[in-house]
C-alpha cells in the first residue's frame, strides 16, 4: 500500500507563491504517474498537473498554465508543484494522487488530461488560500 503525504499548502496575497511537496511512503516512484489535484467548496475536484513515470510527459490544466509547474524531487518518491502568481480562483484543497499504471486521458477537443478515477493512491490534501 503506498501512502502520500501532501505539505507547503498555505495561504498567501493574490499574485504570491506557494510550493507544494508530495512524498510517497513506498520506494516505487520509478514506476509511477503522479499529479496534482484540487477542490474548491461546492465545486467538483479537477485534475491540475500530471507528471508521467521518468518525466516524458507532463499535462496541466489550462487555467494554471504558465504559472504551475510539476517537478520530480530528486528522491524518487516525491512531487512538487511550484505555484506562481496565485489567483484566488486557484484556493482550494490539493491533493497528491499516484498510480503504477499509465492513466487514460480525458478528451475535449484538442485539450486532453488524465482522467482522475484512474489515480488509485491519494494524499489527505493541503489547503492553499489565496486572498484578494
Amino acid at each position: 500500500q503506498v501512502q502520500l503525504v501532501e505539505s507547503g499548502g498555505g495561504s498567501v496575497q493574490a499574485g504570491g507563491s506557494l510550493r507544494l511537496s508530495c512524498a510517497a511512503s513506498a520506494d516505487t516512484y520509478g514506476s509511477m504517474y503522479m499529479g496534482w489535484f484540487r477542490q474548491a467548496p461546492g465545486k467538483e475536484r479537477e485534475g491540475v498537473a500530471v507528471i508521467y513515470a521518468g518525466g516524458d510527459s507532463i499535462y496541466y490544466t489550462d487555467s494554471v498554465k504558465g504559472r504551475f509547474t510539476i517537478s520530480q524531487g530528486n528522491a524518487k518518491n516525491t512531487v512538487y508543484l511550484q505555484m506562481n502568481r496565485l489567483k484566488p480562483e486557484d484556493t482550494a484543497m490539493y491533493s497528491c494522487a499516484a498510480t503504477i499504471f499509465p492513466p487514460g486521458l480525458h478528451c475535449s477537443g484538442a485539450y486532453c488530461f488524465p482522467r482522475i478515477g484512474d489515480f488509485i493512491y491519494w494524499g489527505p490534501g493541503t489547503q492553499v488560500t489565496v486572498s484578494s
